[in-house]
């Protein structure tokens, strides 16, 4: 059974930082696309980032240049690094990952908390 487990949420003043990780209790971590989601309350769920097994990275226009996506296949980690959080990028974050073939999210994390707010 696959397992994401997510951490790293909590409250945060704007302009400050966090750091969510996600393992994964995979054998094919390495082979694996890697996502994070996040979802408002009232908003749909939407794709923060992603890094790829290659690795290759992307990240969506309202993150870009404050949030950085990464990975250690030694640990099955994936990690996003938030900095510069504004009010608006609280939410709940998801952990994802993807078969390479197939075209979305196979398996989801339970998701952790991030608030800003002062």
């Amino acid at each position: 059974q696959v397992q994401l487990v997510e951490s790293g949420g909590g409250l945060v003043q704007p302009g400050g930082s966090l750091r969510l990780s996600c393992v994964a209790s995979v054998s094919y971590f390495s082979d694996a696309d890697m996502a994070w989601y996040r979802q408002a309350p009232g908003k749909s769920r939407e794709l923060v980032g992603m890094i790829t097994r290659q690795p290759t990275t992307d990240l969506s226009d309202s993150v870009k240049g404050r949030f950085t996506i990464s990975r250690d296949n030694a640990k099955k980690m994936v990690y996003l690094q938030m900095n510069s959080l504004k009010p608006e990028d609280t939410a709940v974050y998801f952990c994802a990952l993807r078969i390479p073939t197939h075209g979305s999210p196979d398996y989801w994390g339970q998701g952790t908390q991030v608030t800003v707010s002062s």
